[in-house]
């Protein structure tokens, strides 16, 4: 009997996760400038970060302003044409029972 190992994809992901976490800590450690060349450093990264995934997520707001406001047009455009349909067979549908009632 033969069994299949294997690592499932969220094992794989997390040892990425830490083993880059692992690595990031070495190299703080080991870095060759002081610690308070280090923390400026990381500081400015982390000012950074912020700033970008702000600017991302106003980005993402606005696609999906965007995307709401062509949805409601498209709703609303679908919405008028259903409903002058429904209004055509409802009275296409009053004619006929009128045609029949006549006979």
């Amino acid at each position: 009997m033969s069994e299949e190992r294997g690592c499932s994809p969220a094992s794989v992901a997390l040892a990425f996760i830490i083993g880059g976490a692992l690595g990031a800590s070495l190299a703080l450690l080991f870095a060759p400038e002081g610690g308070r060349q280090t923390r400026t450093r990381l500081k400015d990264l982390a000012t950074d970060v912020k700033d970008r995934s702000t600017d991302l997520v106003e980005d993402v707001k606005d696609c999906v302003e965007d995307a709401l406001g062509v949805s409601r047009e498209i709703f609303d455009e679908k919405k008028t044409i259903l409903t002058a349909a429904y209004q055509a067979g409802k009275e296409a549908m009053d004619r006929e029972r009128s045609k029949l009632l006549e006979r």
